[in-house]
């Protein structure tokens, strides 16, 4: 089954107990890895629409440790705990999602002369019968979640040009 986003180059498509969102950002990758490995950063957008994040912990290298909350905008807080399997400097990051559901994701980050091509990939440990139910909020906030990444790259590119003015 395949869900694809209309917008061109970006796309979710679900699998058996696999999610894969691909975008392409019109940032360098550089500033799209730094997006996503900098905590001020990170905390600015990671997460659904509506959500905060407040990052308790974050160890970015191979077996540290990335904890945080997720607050929902009806106040609801969602405690996460990710461990860092890979981190390959500007290409690649692993994380092992440590709680439920528990899921190793790959992000890959691929420059197309002078954008960013983003590959998200998820590979869920859970049942058949959870990742069904998983996939229901999974695919839409992992969308949201690139959406809002989207717009805090914007926002850091106009920094960087307003900067070199």
């Amino acid at each position: 089954m395949n869900q694809n986003n209309a917008t061109n180059n970006n796309a979710a498509q679900v699998g058996e107990r696999e999610i894969v969102i691909t975008r392409v950002f019109e940032a360098p990758r550089d500033l799209v890895f730094d997006a996503w490995t900098k905590e001020e950063h990170l905390s600015k957008w990671w997460g659904p629409q509506g959500f905060t994040t407040t990052i308790q912990k974050f160890e970015m290298k191979p077996g540290g440790t990335w904890q945080f909350i997720m607050h929902s905008p009806d106040g609801v807080d969602f405690p996460n705990t990710n461990i860092f399997v890979e981190v390959v400097k500007p290409e690649r990051i692993v994380i092992k999602h440590d709680v439920f559901p528990h899921f190793l994701a790959t992000t890959v980050f691929e420059d197309l002369n002078g954008m960013t091509k983003l590959t998200y990939r998820t590979v869920f440990e859970e049942t058949d019968a959870v990742f069904d139910k998983v996939k229901t909020y999974a695919v839409p906030g992992a969308e949201q979640t690139m959406d809002r990444l989207e717009e805090h790259l914007a926002s850091m590119t106009q920094k960087e040009r307003t900067s070199t003015e």
